[in-house]
């Protein structure tokens, strides 16, 4: 092991997740402690439904341009690993995570019975012990899902973050947005501030805040924001406000939503974290992330968003429409089996003439074949499935080959689908039939 790759790590962590038994946190609990993993600076844990990796973008970049050294965790990645962790503004690399793997294996092993942890339980361990030994500043985690029983967890945050709470994974945290919801709060601790961010939060959120007695802040009644015209937005905390802010660079709807929830986020730390306006309009002017309704240059017209559930389809929905016209809308779409397909489709397929539907490299996907018998009911007249392909690639180069230099292509349904299309490089559009990818 001593010599493994990262790629032998990852397939040694998939083996143990085949194996795992899922009983909660016990068991990620007991490795933390072998590990002595803690931190030394403020950290921020951030759960949701979407929205997630937006907010810790955005909390990023404001720390990053206020001259702190800030990492930040999360998942899942769209091409290649090594994206689930940044320092100081820089992906990873791999072999900075090569003795980490090594610690959290010799960790489990020390525990006897060994731990047996899942894939995303052992890779963020070993993640997180590489952030907590990287003399940081502030550190930025995701919580992979739902909150009470997920990995990050096992971290006191000294400030929590809740987004968007809708329905996704119901599986595994419940069938409505309470049930939801109440997994999602197990990330709030005594005494400390959680923001939370989705405008009607379930009741259940706001209950376990007053049984743990956390400090709540909540969209619209300790936070908030106002738009303006000339694309300007006003910041309006418990006792801070920054006024005249540009949008941030991140498109979309629910951005501001987002901002809010970083800048109320900072506001709660900012005796120990202290920003400035300057820094809060430069990190907005910087934050960037893959696939968050990400517009490609050229022609035609490129949309690339990992919407993968209901609510954030909706999202997408709502942001092509704010789009300027386009002739057609051609869209490559793949998805996970557990995903409500069916209500997915039914939200956007009025948008979509043309559709691309592809297989994809897990599992855990839908098939193209059962994709189409659900959106073939669903479409209008003069729409029309043009064919199903065996991955995103093939789907978005038949996609190029069909759109004229006027329209636009979507392609969204799952981080595979949009890490599919861009393994081999962001794709340069440069009119019909000459797509190339960056080098």
């Amino acid at each position: 092991m001593q010599g493994w790759t990262l790629q032998q790590w990852l397939e040694h962590a998939e083996r143990l997740h085949a194996q795992a038994i899922h009983l909660g946190l016990e068991r990620v609990e007991r490795v933390r402690a072998a590990l002595d993993l803690r931190f030394s600076c403020p950290v921020f844990t951030v759960a949701g439904t979407n929205g997630k990796g937006s907010t810790c973008a955005l909390l990023e970049q404001i720390l990053l341009a206020a001259g702190y050294r800030v990492g930040v965790y999360g998942s899942p990645h769209l091409v290649r690993f090594e994206e689930r962790c940044r320092i100081r503004g820089s992906m990873m690399e791999a072999a900075a995570l090569l003795p980490h793997l090594l610690a959290v294996e010799q960790a489990r092993c020390s525990v006897q019975p060994a731990v047996e942890l899942t894939y995303f339980e052992f890779t963020t361990l070993a993640i997180m012990r590489l952030l907590s030994l990287s003399e940081l500043d502030a550190a930025v985690l995701e919580v992979g899902m739902g909150g009470r029983l997920d990995a990050v967890n096992v971290v006191d945050a000294d400030c929590a973050i809740i987004t968007s709470i809708a329905l996704d994974h119901t599986q595994f945290l419940g069938a409505d947005r309470e049930a939801i919801g109440f997994e999602k709060a197990g990330i709030m601790r005594p005494g400390r501030p959680v923001i939370v961010a989705d405008p009607a939060p379930p009741q259940s959120v706001i209950e376990h805040a007053a049984v743990v007695g956390a400090k709540l802040w909540r969209m619209g009644h300790d936070f908030g924001y106002t738009a303006t015209g000339q694309q300007q937005w006003n910041y309006i905390g418990h006792a801070l406000r920054r006024p005249g802010l540009a949008y941030p660079a991140m498109r979309g709807a629910n951005q501001l939503l987002n901002a809010s929830a970083a800048l109320a986020a900072l506001e709660a730390l900012q005796e120990r974290l202290p920003t400035s306006a300057q820094d809060v309009r430069q990190g907005l002017a910087r934050a960037e992330l893959p696939g968050r309704f990400q517009i490609l240059p050229g022609q035609p017209t490129v949309v690339l968003d990992v919407a993968h559930n209901p609510h954030a389809v909706a999202v997408l929905a709502e942001n092509l429409d704010a789009m300027g016209y386009a002739p057609h809308t051609h869209a490559v779409f793949g998805a996970m089996a557990d995903k409500d397909v069916a209500q997915m489709l039914a939200r956007i397929a009025p948008l979509v003439d043309r559709w691309y539907l592809c297989d994809l490299p897990t599992p855990r996907a839908a098939r193209a074949v059962d994709i189409d018998a659900v959106l073939r009911p669903l479409l209008p007249a003069d729409h029309a499935v043009m064919g199903l392909y065996a991955d995103p690639q093939t789907a978005f180069a038949q996609a190029t080959a069909c759109a004229e230099p006027a329209d636009r292509i979507l392609v969204f349904g799952s981080f595979f689908t949009v890490g599919g299309v861009l393994a081999q490089g962001v794709p340069r559009m440069q009119g019909r039939h000459a797509t190339h990818p960056s080098p």
